[in-house]
């Protein structure tokens, strides 16, 4: 199924609206975690590429769903990330390190 993609739920309808016939499944419960993740990589790219905030809010929608799937909470997430920033920093200083290959 490697033509398939993640789509938002209403993207069929639309699709529908506009006189085509879209080919559509339910995702397992399997298939629904890897298809978030590679969601995850095409919406950070596209944000990569525009930079624009519409993106970044692609980007919160399915890190929401992934939340969702893992059974955790937004509240668990933060507590991790506030954890890691005590320990290691956050971005604020805009360091950049050279990396030698």
């Amino acid at each position: 199924m490697k033509n398939y993609k993640l789509v938002r739920d209403k993207i069929p309808e639309i699709i529908r609206k506009k006189g085509l016939k879209p080919i559509t499944h339910a995702a397992s419960k399997k298939e629904y975690e890897t298809r978030l993740r590679e969601k995850l990589v095409e919406e950070s790219k596209e944000f990569q590429k525009s930079g624009e905030n519409e993106e970044l809010a692609d980007i919160l929608e399915v890190i929401n769903a992934i939340i969702k799937t893992k059974k955790t909470t937004i509240k668990k997430i933060e507590k991790i990330r506030k954890q890691k920033r005590k320990e290691r920093g956050s971005f604020g200083k805009k360091i950049i390190l050279k990396i030698n290959r």
